[in-house]
């Protein structure tokens, strides 16, 4: 019987091609690259920022004031479900305008007063500067006089002034831009069927905007119920001990809980400083320095925590760190929003596999997309419906 015929050794399998040893090094060239292109990204966008504060700023405090008008109308809605939504929403336009313009029209009433009686501190002053030229061992100390002129009050006035403007153009335009956006936001959940037509996707979507809007509702409302508890008690502080301008003082440490840091400074601070200057012994301002810091220490450190709980999830060095790079892109309103900005930063770079690391690092535990103990992501209301973990 004739044997087949032999394949031919070319029809073998060829063996498998070894590794290019130039691949790795490719690779590493490929990083590189795509990190280069992301530094270089980050500084066009910070230069862009800047350039373009005098539009984006005022865009961003409207943004957060459509926030907290659709928050306040929310739970008009769930305290008075006959409400309609119309009415309800109205409701929360004329509460926040009245609140912001409440404290606008307190802060300056007060100011006025507060620098009237500050001409008459004077002589007092004149004495606390002998007094601290004295432990400085130096000699024949500037009147308040001398020290008014050297600083030229008029160059500052005039910038103060400038500044009044721009606040007062800034506090028009958020306006406009909140009428705008509060407007649009009826076609809101079409532009989110026309931009992800796929469910999964559209849910997707709606998650990411759902736990961006209840991390900023969350700080702005913890922010606001634990300043009011801050500014009350340094109010009750501050009367007790007779300081002047009391209600001045209080709105500002009000004001001023907003900005992380700084604000716990500013309220702890100033208020000893011109008790220093009111009353002519001390024991005044030392009293209220340990009042207003213990105050700030058990709210700071024993209300807030718990009533943000996880809510931010934000490392606090990420929180210093956001202060000062909106400080310097956008002055005092990036100081405010530094926070909330930190915040929808993280959540959105969570969202993306090439940017998640970066999400991580800013988180508190590590866990920037709320993953519950099963591995399984915690979802949130979707248009006013609850669903199930997927």
């Amino acid at each position: 019987m004739a044997r087949a015929p032999a394949k031919p050794a070319a029809a073998k399998s060829a063996p498998a091609p070894a590794p290019d040893p130039a691949a790795p090094p490719a690779v590493v060239g490929d990083s590189i690259t795509r990190n280069a292109v992301v530094i270089i990204a980050v500084i066009a966008t910070g230069g862009a920022l800047w350039l373009l504060r005098g539009i984006l700023t005022p865009l961003a405090l409207a943004l957060f004031m459509a926030i907290m008008v659709d928050s306040f109308a929310r739970r008009l809605e769930k305290q008075f479900p006959s409400l309609p939504d119309a009415l309800s929403l109205l409701a929360a336009i004329i509460l926040s305008l009245g609140i912001f313009g409440l404290t606008v029209l307190v802060v300056a009433d007060n100011a006025r007063s507060f620098v009237d009686q500050l001409v008459g501190y004077g002589p007092r002053l004149d004495g606390l500067i002998a007094q601290v030229y004295g432990l400085f061992g130096m000699q024949a100390p500037p009147s308040l006089t001398d020290l008014i002129t050297d600083l030229n009050p008029k160059q500052y006035l005039g910038e103060f002034a400038t500044g009044l403007q721009g606040v007062a153009s800034d506090a028009f335009f958020v306006l406009i831009y909140l009428g705008f956006i509060i407007a649009a936001k009826r076609g809101f959940r079409r532009k989110i069927v026309a931009l992800f037509p796929r469910n999964s996707d559209r849910d997707e979507a709606i998650l990411v905007f759902t736990r961006i809007r209840d991390g900023v509702e969350r700080y702005l409302w913890v922010q606001t119920v634990t300043g009011l508890m801050i500014a009350g008690a340094s109010w009750l502080v501050m009367v007790a001990l007779g300081l002047e301008n009391a209600l001045f003082w209080a709105f500002l440490i009000f004001l001023a809980s907003y900005i992380p840091i700084i604000g716990g400074f500013i309220g702890v601070v100033l208020p000893p400083v011109f008790a220093l200057v009111q009353f002519p012994d001390l024991w005044q301002a030392i009293v209220m320095l340990i009042a207003l810091q213990g105050i700030q220490f058990v709210v700071g450190n024993v209300v807030q925590p718990k009533m943000q709980g996880d809510s931010l999830n934000i490392d606090p060095v990420v929180v210093l760190l956001s202060l000062a790079a909106w400080g310097l892109l956008w002055g005092l309103p990036g100081m405010f929003l530094s926070t909330p900005l930190a915040v929808m930063a993280m959540i959105i770079l969570a969202e993306f596999d090439g940017s998640r690391w970066i999400a991580i690092l800013m988180s508190e535990n590590g866990d920037p997309q709320g993953l519950d103990q099963h591995g399984r992501r915690r979802r949130g209301r979707l248009f006013g419906e609850s669903r199930e973990n997927s």
